[in-house]
């Protein structure tokens, strides 16, 4: 519960990193998401991996827009720069943030119905525009805060808990992703944390648009017979005059998975998961073979995880739109405001 607060004191045993900070100081309140869910497993790889990286909690800035995975930014790095924006549209705040100030890591946390529905344009303009980000979409294909629809990203014939079968096709954020421009392209899974963690460093450290789908199973809304993205869910005491959810416990769903081993995950309902890691030999850098493998894969049922693509030679928008290396933000009036001269001339060589 978010009333309870962490103890502040630490043991003092607890390992720290190269600038003196435990794990714990990455940690953010106590999640109020459901009991196994895959969002907290994102969190806790999100906490492992800016420890690892020795990265000072004020040096990162992390934004969110609406729906359960945008409440996650809460429960990790809870001295950091924290921004909730409206639905859909975490992507330009953060842009502008990142145009004011460039010394910052950004961090976009989104979900897919904030980023594959509403939030699509705002979506595609960050990954062509080359924003440097780390963008991670926890990605379950329903709406969690009402009631389980099908997201955007649910795939085609799959079914809802009432038994409405998705006739729509699903919108693929990292075939997207690829299309547009991204520099650094994954897909992982919310239960594979030795593999996610890796993931999320590289994403931090990219010099471009880095963009992470993970798949994250929503413990309480879609785990019925029929669903592709699920854990098992339990309704009961349905009363015209009130309702009370009964979530039953589950364990958290983990996995390991060689390079180039294909992992069936037997979910709570039954159903199979089929992901397929990357061979450590696989060229990360071709984009066009990205697509045509990951696409390939998808026909046979298979969902590949793993570095998808990335351009070790990324820039972004700064180098684009060629702005100063003082931080917007660190700028005094003149030198934003140089005056009718400046002006007049920059008018003159747009004539």
């Amino acid at each position: 519960m978010t009333y309870l607060t962490k103890p502040r004191l630490h043991h003092p045993t607890l390992q720290t990193n190269k600038v003196g900070y435990t794990r714990r100081d990455y940690e953010g309140r106590i999640s109020t998401l459901c009991a196994g869910c895959g969002h907290d497993s994102i969190s806790a790889a999100i906490i492992q991996a800016c420890w690892e990286l020795d990265i000072e909690p004020h040096r990162v800035a992390k934004l969110s827009g609406i729906g359960c995975s945008s409440k996650t930014p809460d429960y990790f790095l809870g001295a950091s720069h924290g921004f909730n924006t409206v639905h859909g549209r975490m992507p330009s705040v953060l842009t502008g943030a990142n145009l004011a100030n460039h010394d910052l890591l950004y961090l976009g946390v989104s979900g897919d119905g904030d980023s594959a529905s509403i939030g699509l344009g705002q979506f595609a303009h960050a990954m062509r525009r080359g924003v440097r980000m780390a963008y991670i979409v926890e990605n379950n294909g329903v709406y969690g805060l009402t009631k389980g629809q099908f997201s955007a990203t649910a795939d085609q014939g799959s079914k809802s808990k009432k038994g409405v079968v998705n006739s729509d096709s699903p919108v693929d954020l990292v075939a997207m992703a690829l299309q547009l421009g991204a520099t650094y392209v994954a897909r992982g899974f919310s239960g594979n944390k030795a593999q996610l963690v890796p993931l999320i460093k590289g994403a931090m450290e990219h010099g471009g648009a880095a963009f992470i789908d993970v798949i994250s199973p929503c413990v309480a809304f879609n785990n019925h017979p029929g669903s592709t993205k699920s854990y098992d869910y339990v309704r009961e005491h349905n009363e015209a005059v009130s309702r009370i959810e009964f979530i039953s416990p589950r364990s958290e769903i983990t996995i390991e998975a060689a390079p180039g081993e294909v992992v069936d995950v037997r979910q709570h309902d039954g159903s199979l998961l089929r992901l397929r890691s990357l061979h450590t030999d696989y060229d990360a850098t071709d984009r066009h073979a990205a697509m045509n493998f990951m696409q390939a894969h998808q026909a046979r049922g298979e969902v590949v995880t793993g570095l998808l693509y990335v351009d070790p030679l990324a820039t972004d928008l700064h180098t684009s739109l060629n702005t100063t290396t003082a931080p917007l933000n660190a700028l005094n009036a003149p030198e934003l405001c140089p005056g009718a001269v400046a002006l007049a001339k920059l008018n003159a060589s747009l004539r």
